[in-house]
């Protein structure tokens, strides 16, 4: 295909601002990398502008890891990441399908609860007082059971499902097929866009909370690794001292931007494998709401 001049300069363009846009999104994680990587003292002679460290140093990743205790935590948050998410999957799945039955008796009015607290909460002190109430303080299902189905996305997986055609759904059940059947052979696999989308909501939902850990956890053993990593955070010191005095110590901005690549890498890890469904699912749920 012939392109004229103007092409070729439209195209230069789009070129141009995709490479600006594309390093937009990575020289912000290169350099957190970089200062986790940099000792406090070239930190310091650089005035903080570190893309690529010349002398590496592994200090602020072993503040973090030392006692063992990021390995608990991380065995936490693996707990909340996986559990969590596949009871979230499940319960929203089978809530939003018989919401999604324009017969289903009462739906207008569950629907209606359901949207009313997408507005309204009853707040942080009752919502201790029920945790502690059935006896889940301190526990690592304080973590998972209170947020079961959110609602938000609980209409998004409805819209989706009525997008789905009947007939299916008739055809399925004059041959026999039970619910269960309809929505483990029919259902769900014309759905994994949509679950693969939610799914990596409710997980990057789960892997990046610390409130609900805040308030329910007291053990240090049963900590997820964000609450773990704030306290790190929380405990490093100031900078202070001569160059000389700060190069032998633990650079505190080192170890939060460790703490961010520590965060953040297992979801970037993740995502690559998911992104095709991430993408249709946003688009096909959004039809409709």
């Amino acid at each position: 295909m012939h392109q004229t001049a103007g092409d070729k300069i439209a195209q230069t363009i789009n070129y141009t601002l995709l490479a600006l846009l594309a390093a937009s999104c990575v020289v912000p994680f290169l350099y957190v990398i970089s200062i986790s990587l940099t000792p406090i003292s070239e930190v310091i002679k650089r005035d903080g502008l570190v893309i690529i460290p010349t002398n590496i140093t592994w200090t602020a990743y072993k503040e973090i890891m030392q006692g063992g205790r990021l390995l608990d935590a991380y065995q936490v948050t693996l707990f909340r990441v996986i559990v969590g998410t596949l009871l979230n999957l499940a319960f929203t799945v089978l809530t939003a399908l018989p919401l999604s039955r324009k017969g289903l008796p009462g739906r207008s009015g569950i629907l209606l609860f359901i949207v009313f607290t997408m507005l309204f909460s009853g707040g942080i002190i009752p919502s201790y007082l029920l945790v502690k109430q059935v006896g889940l303080l301190n526990s690592s299902w304080s973590l998972v059971i209170p947020g079961l189905i959110n609602a938000f996305y609980l209409m998004i997986v409805k819209s989706f499902f009525e997008q789905l055609p009947e007939a299916i759904d008739e055809a399925a059940r004059i041959d026999g097929a039970g619910e269960f059947s309809i929505l483990y052979k029919i259902v769900l696999p014309l759905s994994v866009p949509i679950i693969a989308t939610i799914g990596l909501f409710y997980a990057v939902w789960h892997w990046n909370s610390y409130f609900d850990a805040l308030l329910y956890i007291n053990d240090a053993a049963k900590q997820p690794v964000q609450l773990f990593l704030r306290q790190i955070l929380l405990a490093s010191v100031a900078i202070s001292g001569d160059a000389a005095e700060a190069a032998n110590s633990v650079n505190p901005i080192s170890v939060q931007m460790a703490s961010v690549v520590v965060t953040t890498l297992p979801i970037l890890v993740v995502y690559p494998f998911i992104q095709k469904h991430f993408t249709r699912g946003v688009l096909l749920g959004s039809v409709k709401g």
